[in-house]
C-alpha cells in the first residue's frame, strides 16, 4: 500500500466536540494495531516511511498482518481546531486516543496493541500506558518513546516555544521546507528529497485558489497553553511523569538522538533502570528528534515491534 486511507473519529471536549483525523495503513481488519503519535508541531504523515516498512515486513493477512494508525492530533493536519485553546494539552490528547482506540476496536477487534510516540506523542503514550485502569481494548504490549522521557530539559522547551505558533506564509513548498529546516536541522541528515517529502504534509493553502500562498498546517493557538508553562511547573510535572513511567507495564524502547537537547543522557539511562527498564538505542548525528526514516532508525523500530 503506497498511500494510507484518511479516516475520522469524533472526540468529546468541553465545547461541542471535535473531529480528529487519522491515517490508516495496512489491513483494516488486522488485530495487530500500531498507533504512531507525532510531536508537538507535526502530523500523522511523519510516519509514512515507518508505516510502509511495518506493513511490508508484517506480511499478508494470513501471515499476521498489521494495521498502522497515525492520528493528526487535534489542531494539526486534517483534524479540526479546538474552540478552547486550553484543550491543547496532553491529558486531552490522551482522551482523544482512547476514543480512537474504541472506534478501531469496534471496526475490527484489537488483540495486539503497540505504541510509537515521538516527543509529545511519547508523553501521551506515558499517560495512557502508565495508568493500568484506563479503558483500553487490550494493554499496550510494546511502547516506543522517541526522544522523550519524564524529565525534559527546560532550555529545549524554551527553544521550541520561541517558534511555536508562527504559522508563516510561503510562496512555494520549497520555501516552506527551507524555513522549516532552519528550526529542524537537529532532526539529523536528510536528503533534499526526504525533507521535501516530510515537508509537503506540513503546509496548507491560505486561500482556496491555486496561486494561494502556503501556511503551516497547525492551529497557532496550540502555543497558548505551552507558553503558560514555567520552569517551576515543569519540575512539578516531572514527578508525576516519573510516577506514570514507573507504572508502565509494556516492553519499552527509548530512542534518543545522541545530540538531543530535550532528553538528557542521564534521564535516558535512568529510564533503563526503573519502571519498565527500557532498552535504549541512540543515533549519532541526530538531535531532537529522530524522524524514523533513516534505514538504521527504521530497522530499530521494525526489529522491536515485529520480532
Amino acid at each position: 500500500m503506497n498511500q494510507p486511507s484518511l479516516n475520522h473519529v469524533i472526540c468529546l471536549d468541553a465545547a461541542e466536540g471535535h473531529r480528529m483525523a487519522y491515517w490508516q495503513w495496512g489491513h483494516p481488519d488486522s488485530p495487530h494495531v500500531v498507533l504512531c503519535v507525532h510531536g508537538l508541531t507535526r502530523q500523522g504523515r511523519d510516519f509514512d516511511v515507518l508505516a510502509q516498512a511495518l506493513c511490508t515486513q508484517a506480511g499478508p493477512l494470513s501471515a499476521g498482518s498489521i494495521r498502522v494508525v497515525c492520528p493528526d492530533v487535534a489542531g494539526r493536519g486534517e483534524s479540526e481546531w479546538l474552540q478552547d485553546p486550553m484543550g491543547y494539552q496532553v491529558p486531552a490528547y490522551a482522551a482523544d486516543m482512547l476514543a480512537l482506540l474504541v472506534q478501531l476496536h469496534a471496526q475490527a477487534p484489537i488483540t495486539t496493541l503497540d505504541w510509537v510516540g515521538t516527543s509529545m506523542g511519547g508523553l501521551i503514550g506515558m499517560v495512557v500506558c502508565g495508568q493500568p485502569g484506563l479503558p483500553l481494548p487490550v494493554p499496550v504490549r510494546k511502547l516506543v518513546l522517541n526522544d522523550v522521557g519524564p524529565a525534559l530539559q527546560w532550555p529545549a522547551i524554551q527553544r521550541i516555544g520561541a517558534y511555536l505558533g508562527q504559522a508563516g506564509h510561503f510562496d512555494t513548498l520549497q520555501e516552506a521546507a527551507d524555513a522549516m529546516w532552519t528550526i529542524s536541522s537537529s532532526f539529523g541528515p536528510h536528503t533534499p528529497e526526504q525533507w521535501l517529502a516530510l515537508s509537503q504534509p506540513m503546509v496548507r493553502p491560505v486561500l482556496p485558489d491555486a496561486a494561494s500562498p502556503l501556511r503551516l498546517h497547525y492551529d497557532p493557538a496550540i502555543a497558548i497553553p505551552f507558553r503558560l508553562a514555567d520552569e517551576e511547573g515543569a519540575q512539578q510535572g516531572e514527578a508525576m511523569l516519573w510516577q506514570l513511567y514507573d507504572g508502565i507495564q509494556a516492553e519499552t524502547l527509548v530512542v534518543r538522538g545522541a545530540q538531543s537537547d530535550l532528553l538528557s543522557p542521564q534521564t535516558a539511562q535512568a529510564m533503563t533502570q526503573r519502571g519498565p527498564r527500557a532498552r535504549l538505542v541512540e543515533f549519532d548525528g541526530v538531535g531532537h528528534a529522530p524522524t524514523l526514516i533513516a534505514p538504521d532508525q527504521v530497522a530499530a523500530m521494525t526489529d522491536f515491534l515485529l520480532r
